[in-house]
């Protein structure tokens, strides 16, 4: 029997559960990792995304289960030696969503809450004058956190409050031209031993989600980017042709650089490539 690794939280055992559907008779491995317990720092303060796989990582390394499941947007952009990403699902919802307290008002006195540099820098452009501060904790934790008058609003990955059955609680949708999502943001990543599993890679593997994801990390990598950084990336299928839009945000987060690459899906990495060094020099010729 495969053996599932996935952190404890509601959302991430509902995504693991998403996979092991599709695989058919499969046990669940829960554990807590380092991200999930430091939470009154920001991530970039405590060691970035990283700190939501290492412990998952170990126990695969360690043959204590057979494939992990994560949030792609929480998955460093270089992969430990021996555990490559297998499979990535069909992705879905990739915007991010405003979420108001239960009655459905709006007290802009308050901050908004987000758990990201990348919506940090967006609000910021969308909702001058209003606060952002950070906010950690699970979905429903940051829910509490908002219905008890803490924050006047928060901004949740859409795709989370879909899979939780709380896609009432949004208030609204950031088209990509308002909030550029995350790289991998809406897509699962299952990982595995170097090797194996390949029945189940066949088996959960989306194409157009594989090459989406992977022109995205490319265009983050490039930028030297980690999973905190303030870049965003987001890439589609449109009449055969992969599109993809790129965020570049200056080192003092007061220049917001847009653009957007087409080229053939099989090109996906080397644009993401292109586009990062395209608007690294927009930024350097600004300045």
């Amino acid at each position: 029997m495969i053996k599932v690794g996935s952190r404890d939280s509601r959302l991430a055992v509902v995504q693991a559960e998403e996979v092991m559907r599709r695989l058919g008779e499969c046990e669940l491995v829960t554990m807590k990792t380092t991200g999930d317990k430091i939470l009154d720092r920001t991530l970039d303060k405590v060691g970035g995304k990283g700190l939501f796989v290492k412990e998952l990582d170990r126990a695969l390394a360690a043959g204590e289960v057979d494939l992990t499941v994560h949030s792609l947007k929480d998955v460093p952009m270089e992969q430990p030696d021996g555990l490559p990403l297998i499979a990535f699902p069909k992705r879905a919802d990739a915007r991010d969503a405003l979420v108001l307290p239960e009655d459905g008002s709006w007290d802009r006195e308050k901050p908004i809450g987000c758990s990201s540099a990348r919506r940090r820098v967006q609000l910021a452009q969308l909702f001058p004058g209003i606060e952002v501060k950070p906010v950690r904790g699970n979905v429903q934790t940051r829910l509490r956190r908002l219905d008890s008058g803490e924050y006047g609003a928060l901004v949740l990955a859409a795709a989370g409050l879909h899979r939780l059955g709380l896609e009432n609680r949004i208030s609204r949708y950031f088209s990509p031209e308002e909030m550029l999502p995350a790289a991998g943001q809406g897509i699962l990543a299952v990982q595995a031993r170097e090797g194996e599993c390949r029945a189940a890679a066949q088996l959960l593997d989306d194409a157009e989600t594989r090459v989406c994801a992977l022109a995205e990390r490319a265009f983050i990598r490039a930028l030297g980017g980690g999973c905190f950084s303030p870049a965003a990336a987001y890439a589609v299928l449109e009449n055969g042709m992969l599109r993809l839009r790129g965020l570049y945000v200056s080192a003092d987060e007061r220049s917001l650089i847009r653009g957007e690459l087409t080229g053939a899906p099989e090109t996906g990495e080397r644009l993401g490539c292109m586009l990062a060094g395209r608007l690294r020099r927009q930024a350097e010729e600004e300045t």
